[in-house]
C-alpha cells in the first residue's frame, strides 16, 4: 500500500484460498479473539479471570505470576471495544507494512521488544510503587512510530506526513497523561516510542541521525587493510558497474513510479543521488 517490500524474510505464515495470512493478521486475530472471549467472561459474571491476566507488579514480586508480563497486552475491557476495533484497524494497516519491510522475524522480534519491555520496566518500578496495566494501546502506537520511521513523509490523514502524525499524536496522549499525574503510564507510552524508534534505526531503515552516526562510529571496529594485487583490465567493465547501480536502485524507481518522489525518506533520497553521480561518472569516462 505505502511502499515495497525490501525484506528477503518477508513471507506469508500461510494462505486463505488465495489470500496470504502474515504475522500481523494472526496477531489481529488473537487480539479479536481474545476481546470476544473476554466480553462472555464478564457477560457470565466471570470478569475475573482477567484480573488473574493483567500486568501486576505486586503478584510478580509477590507469587511470582511472570505470565502478566505477556499476556497484559491481550485483556480488552468490553466497556473500551469501539477504540479497540479502531486500534485493530491501524495495527492491521500499518503493522503490515512493516512488517514487509523488515520481515517476518525482525516483526516478530519487535513486536516482542514492545510487549515486554515497558512490563520489565513497570516490574521494577513496582519495587517502589504497585503498577498494574492492561490493554495494548500504547503497544500498537509503537507499530504506528515504526511505521512513521521507515515512511516519515507519507501522507496520511488530510494529506498530513507520517511523521507529524506521529509527532503530534504523541504529544497530545503525553499531555492527557501528565494532566492526571499517570506517570507509570507514561513511562510505558515513550518506551514503546523509545524502543520502536531505535528498533527501526538498528535495522538500518530509518532516517539517518548525525549524533547516532558518530556514536556508531566511535564504537565500530576499525577496518583492517590488504594488499591486493593490481586487477587486470577487461572490456565490458563499465557496462557492468551500470547494470550494478540500476539494480541497486531498482526498488527506489519503483517506489517512486507507485507514490512520487516525495514518499522517499531521507537515506532513500542520498542512495539515489549518490547512484546518480556514479552512473554519470561513468558515461563521462566511456
Amino acid at each position: 500500500m505505502f511502499g515495497v517490500t525490501t525484506s528477503d524474510d518477508y513471507r506469508p505464515v500461510a494462505w486463505m484460498g488465495r489470500y496470504p495470512v502474515d504475522v500481523t493478521t494472526m496477531l489481529v486475530g488473537v487480539h479479536v479473539a481474545a476481546a470476544i472471549l473476554a466480553a462472555i467472561l464478564v457477560a457470565f459474571g466471570a470478569g475475573s479471570v482477567l484480573l488473574w491476566l493483567q500486568f501486576d507488579s505486586a503478584a510478580i514480586w509477590s507469587t511470582g505470576q511472570v505470565w502478566r508480563l505477556f499476556t497484559y497486552a491481550f485483556v480488552h475491557a468490553p466497556s473500551g471495544l469501539l477504540w479497540f476495533a479502531i486500534e485493530m484497524y491501524l495495527l492491521f494497516v500499518f503493522g503490515r507494512e512493516v512488517e514487509r519491510f523488515l520481515g517476518r522475524r525482525a516483526y516478530i522480534a519487535l513486536y516482542g521488544f514492545l510487549l515486554v519491555t515497558p512490563a520489565a520496566l513497570l516490574t521494577i518500578w513496582g519495587l517502589w510503587e504497585r503498577c498494574a496495566i492492561a490493554g495494548s494501546p500504547e503497544l500498537h502506537f509503537g507499530i504506528f512510530i515504526a511505521f512513521a520511521t521507515i515512511y516519515p513523509r507519507v501522507e496520511l490523514l488530510l494529506r498530513i506526513m507520517a511523521k507529524w502524525i506521529a509527532l503530534i499524536l504523541a504529544a497530545v496522549y503525553t499531555f492527557q497523561l501528565l494532566a492526571y499525574h499517570a506517570w507509570s503510564d507514561l513511562m510505558v507510552l515513550w518506551t514503546s516510542i523509545g524502543v520502536a524508534f531505535l528498533f527501526v534505526e538498528l535495522n538500518g531503515a530509518g532516517p539517518e541521525l548525525a549524533w547516532w552516526n558518530a556514536v556508531k562510529a566511535r564504537f565500530a571496529s576499525r577496518p583492517k587493510y590488504h594488499v591486493l594485487p593490481k586487477p587486470r583490465a577487461r572490456t565490458g567493465g563499465s557496462r557492468s558497474e551500470s547494470e550494478d547501480v540500476y539494480t541497486s536502485i531498482d526498488p527506489i524507481l519503483d517506489k517512486i513510479s507507485k507514490f512520487g518522489i516525495g514518499s522517499l525518506t531521507a537515506s532513500e533520497r542520498r542512495q539515489l543521488d549518490r547512484e546518480r553521480e556514479r552512473l554519470l561518472k561513468n558515461q563521462s569516462n566511456l
